[in-house]
């Protein structure tokens, strides 16, 4: 179907994790309160539990699990002791914390760690060379990866949402350990092969939120390799894409776009347009005029652009409803604001209610799912960017890393 494809990598069922000494990477960086500096959405936490809980059953090891959380001198770095109480909570185990990462204490604490118990390492970016990218054989030499490794018996990755970075304990270790794709990690792969690999039609792509220019690479990617049968546009993208249309949108949101760096992509934006990008536009929209909401076509829109409106909704919701696979990512309207998320919500319900493949993107379209809708035919990845990054033709660090660690471990 495409030119897009995906390496194999290895998973736990090609190495023996039973009773050994085990890292496992996974992401649990989650939204932080910067005041209180609370936790305030546990979900990949919820998430990541269910896939510990799962391997620490099937295989009993001695479990160590690193992650990362906000960035040095950024109000979300903080340590990882609550996240460890939730691990606890969620996955039913006592899941130990040891405020070090590669000094004694935690080296220690690694070493007397028995099968079928689970250690969580401090915040991984307390070592300064876990925010160096670098390629895989020079993280390999790194201090990080030559303090740990040595007490492994094998790494897993179990942190999709980090694939598109090139760090120590994403990348390092797969070089000098018996390494494999942890049970989340392998169902984002699968998920991803089935919208790249697969042969169904129609294929539709939902593609909104504040990331533009990423966005643009997106689609630029999809018409390249003819994945897309539809590409349905919401938000600042939508906004793009009707004024390089030559469509007005008046002062208010030309401004915005101005004020958000958007304005030089236009030419851009034609230029896809010209390529035959299949690009859908929104007829109408709701705004935002002097504090009360309403639902505007495009020919005549007056105040500022917060979701999309009733007519596109039911445009979108019908392509949707007849799509074989479906990608969506990022929301169609502002939705901190309770006033403008009925476009967001309905395009799900559409998704949750339809007999297509549902690859649903990362980051805030995540919020708005009702769990209990969730089916089969649904993934929800933890992976926003690196979503992002995969299905603009970029190679993720990650899987290269996986793979070169089966060609040297498992050939």
């Amino acid at each position: 179907m495409t030119n897009m494809k995906i390496p194999r990598i290895p998973t736990l069922r090609e190495i023996n994790i039973r009773e050994k000494r085990v890292f496992m990477r996974i992401d649990i960086n989650v939204p932080i309160d910067p005041d209180k500096g609370e936790i305030l959405d546990d979900r990949r936490i919820r998430v990541h539990s269910q896939t510990i809980k799962e391997v620490v059953e099937k295989y009993r090891p001695a479990l160590v699990l690193g992650s990362h959380q906000g960035r040095p001198g950024e109000p979300d770095f903080i340590t990882l002791e609550k996240h460890a109480e939730l691990l606890s909570k969620y996955t039913g185990y006592n899941v130990k914390f040891v405020d070090d990462v590669i000094g004694p204490t935690a080296r220690k604490a690694i070493q007397e760690l028995k099968p079928g118990e689970i250690l969580l390492l401090d915040n991984l970016r307390l070592v300064s060379e876990e925010i160096i990218e670098a390629t895989p054989e020079k993280q390999s030499y790194t201090i990080f990866v030559r303090r740990l490794a040595p007490l492994f018996d094998a790494y897993v990755n179990d942190a999709f949402a980090t694939a598109h970075r090139s760090q120590p304990s994403i990348v390092g270790f797969p070089l000098v350990l018996p390494s494999a794709a942890g049970p989340l990690f392998e169902k984002e792969i699968m998920a991803l092969r089935r919208v790249v690999e697969s042969f169904e039609s129609p294929r539709i792509f939902v593609l909104g939120g504040t990331k533009v220019r990423d966005l643009l690479r997106v689609i630029e990617n999809l018409v390249r390799n003819k994945m897309a049968d539809r590409i349905l546009t919401t938000g600042l993208l939508a906004q793009l894409f009707l004024v390089a249309k030559g469509i007005g949108l008046g002062k208010e949101n030309m401004r915005y776009l101005e004020e958000k760096g958007i304005l030089p992509l236009i030419p851009r934006a034609r230029y896809i347009l010209l390529m035959g990008a299949p690009i859908e536009t929104p007829i109408d929209f709701k705004v935002l005029i002097d504090g009360e909401t309403r639902n505007v076509g495009i020919g005549e829109i007056n105040g500022k652009i917060m979701d999309i409106g009733e007519q596109t909704i039911r445009i979108y919701s019908e392509f949707i409803k007849d799509a074989k696979i479906v990608v969506m990512r990022g929301p169609a309207g502002v939705i901190e604001d309770e006033r403008f998320r009925d476009g967001t919500v309905k395009l799900l319900e559409a998704a949750y209610n339809s007999k297509a493949f549902v690859l649903i993107g990362g980051g805030h379209l995540s919020s708005m799912i009702d769990e209990s809708k969730l089916n089969e035919h649904i993934h929800v990845s933890t992976g926003g960017n690196a979503l992002l990054l995969f299905l603009s033709g970029e190679t993720l660090p990650a899987l290269k890393a996986l793979e070169l660690s089966a060609k040297m471990f498992l050939s």
